[in-house]
């Protein structure tokens, strides 16, 4: 297990956030294209918006252009090569939380890359509307993430692994599927780890292809947001192709359980919760179950709306808090050997 002094974790912390306050935003900043210059801080950078899964496969690079920002940090006292981790958000947007995250990767001597997959699309958040911004927008961010650190000297492109909660739990887990790695990646660039806290998996993506990377899933099991038993199938799922799979469940935790937040309820906060179903990347097709039916075509497509619901709890857990970021620590000492 790696330990870090507190000292040093509260010294990087701050050091995160003022580069953070430090930004000047996207109407002043010059799209990057390389980081072979060795700059840090935040960074201005360009990817896309699929508008569906099916427009991410069919056409990656005929999607609408998108400008966004990341935020990178390397740690202090580095080696001249470092691995990294990029960080997705959840609905809410970039907060705190994905900061003391940041920070801890960097505590462990890696760099970190937080992606605002929202400012530069003109998304506050996403909690009432899910469909302001479609899922495969995340994971097309994470690519265009990885391409970019890629080229940065100071880390090993070999060593860049994808770190997202909620919906930016989704994006790191399904980027761990092959189609979506041959469509965004280049050459045979590919994450070297997927961390995916409380992700959606009641309408999960399959593939026959995996990038071959270990992922590791952390979920609650209270959530009434993104359930805990989906991602528990689903991993047996993964597992049955081949996949490295650690699913860790934390048995009193409910959504956000590793934010220092008290327990509340967000009433008007849309769940897939109801949702049972599966898009087969590789036939690019939906399949929904409703009453121990199964569903194609429109039906399915017409399932997958109505199944939503509102309503979810969120907040802190103990155990949570304590062991997730140790479970995640020792989780990338064995992917980055």
């Amino acid at each position: 297990m790696i330990r870090v002094a507190a000292g040093s974790l509260l010294s990087v912390l701050i050091t995160s956030v003022l580069v953070a306050c430090a930004s000047t935003g996207t109407g002043n900043s010059a799209v990057t294209t390389s980081l072979a210059d060795g700059r840090s801080g935040v960074i201005t950078f360009a990817s896309v918006t699929p508008r569906s899964t099916g427009d991410f496969l069919a056409n990656y690079t005929g999607n609408s252009k998108a400008i966004i920002e990341g935020t990178l940090t390397l740690p202090e006292n580095a080696p001249p090569v470092v691995p990294a981790v990029i960080i997705l958000h959840g609905s809410s947007g970039v907060n705190p939380g994905e900061r003391v995250w940041a920070a801890r990767m960097n505590a462990l001597g890696y760099a970190s890359f937080i992606v605002d997959s929202f400012t530069g699309r003109g998304i506050r958040n996403t909690e009432k509307d899910q469909t302001q911004l479609s899922m495969a927008a995340d994971i097309a961010d994470a690519y265009a993430a990885l391409r970019l650190l890629a080229t940065d000297p100071r880390i090993d492109k070999r060593r860049i692994a994808v770190m997202g909660f909620s919906r930016g739990g989704f994006a790191s887990l399904y980027s761990a599927l092959a189609p979506f790695q041959q469509r965004a990646a280049d050459d045979d660039l590919r994450f070297a780890a997927h961390v995916a806290f409380y992700p959606s998996c009641g309408i999960s993506y399959e593939s026959a292809r995996l990038d071959g990377a270990p992922i590791l899933m952390l979920v609650g099991g209270k959530d009434n947001y993104t359930p805990a038993a989906p991602c528990v199938a689903y991993a047996d799922t993964l597992r049955a192709k081949g996949a490295q799979v650690v699913i860790k469940e934390y048995p009193n935790a409910y959504h956000a359980f590793d934010r220092p937040t008290s327990i509340r309820s967000v009433p008007l906060a849309t769940s897939g919760r109801e949702c049972h179903g599966v898009f087969n990347l590789d036939r690019r097709s939906l399949t929904m179950t409703h009453d121990g039916q199964s569903l194609t075509g429109a039906a399915a497509t017409a399932e997958s709306k109505r199944c939503l619901t509102r309503g979810v709890t969120m907040g802190g857990d103990p155990q949570g808090q304590a062991e997730s970021p140790a479970d995640v620590a020792a989780f990338l000492q064995t992917a980055f050997r």
